[in-house]
Parts: structure tokens; sequence; C-alpha cells
């Protein structure tokens, strides 16, 4: 489930970048604002997050989602084609979001959040990162 929710997130960032000569950048903006959002919306009511947590979360996922995207934008126009490049950029943000919730979030939170999904993710990305080293 949470792996397919992180697809849905990835695709919901990719998407834009694909399609990028057809919609407006506002349509972008706005499905990458609504998409954030509603995920901050999920943390907020299965974490039970305060509303200062609820602050950083929505600032982590603004800033490090925005990010990711000129990232694999600037990938995208310079017509990189490998997937690999892209799964690299988008491990690289969902590490930092990753360490960044685990400043956020308490004890109890956290141990929540892992048991979401967060924790097979961060093994997922740490075995892909282990084969890149090895390569």
């Amino acid at each position: 489930m949470k792996y397919f929710r992180l697809l849905v997130i990835c695709a919901a960032i990719l998407l834009p970048v694909t399609s990028f000569a057809q919609q407006g950048p506002e349509d972008e903006e706005k499905k990458l604002y609504e998409m954030i959002q509603t995920e901050v919306s999920k943390l907020e009511e299965t974490l039970e997050l305060e509303s200062w947590q609820v602050f950083y979360v929505d600032s982590i996922l603004t800033h490090d989602y925005n990010a990711m995207r000129d990232e694999l934008m600037v990938k995208s126009a310079a017509k990189v084609a490998s997937s690999d490049v892209y799964v690299q950029i988008q491990d690289k943000w969902m590490e930092q979001i990753y360490n960044s919730f685990s400043k956020v979030f308490d004890k109890d939170q956290w141990a929540k959040y892992l048991k979401q999904g967060a924790g097979r993710e961060k093994k997922a990305r740490d075995k892909r990162a282990a084969k890149r080293k090895s390569n």
C-alpha cells in the first residue's frame, strides 16, 4: 500500500514533467500543491499531528517536492533517458523527507509512520543505494 502511494507521488511529480508542453506552469503547480495537501492531511489524521507539526510537514513536503520536481525537470530537459537517474533523484529527496520527518515526529508518531510503509521504503532506498555503490 505504501509502495503504491510512493508510485502515485512519483507519478504525480513526473507526469507534469512529461506533459509540460501541454499544460501551463499554473496547472502543474496546482496539481503538485493539491498532492502535497492531500499527503499533509493524511499524515495529520493518521499520526494525530499537532498544528506546529502540520506546519513543518507542509513546509518540508512543499520544499522537497518542488526541489525534486525541479531536478527531475532539468534531467528531462537534458533528455536523460536512464530511468536509474530519475530513481536516484527521487530516492535522494525521499530520504531528505524521511530524515526531516524524523526530527518533527515524536516517538509514537515515528513508529506509526514507519509502520505505514516508510520503513519498507527506507529499506528499499538503502538497497538501491548499496547496489549503486557496488556497481
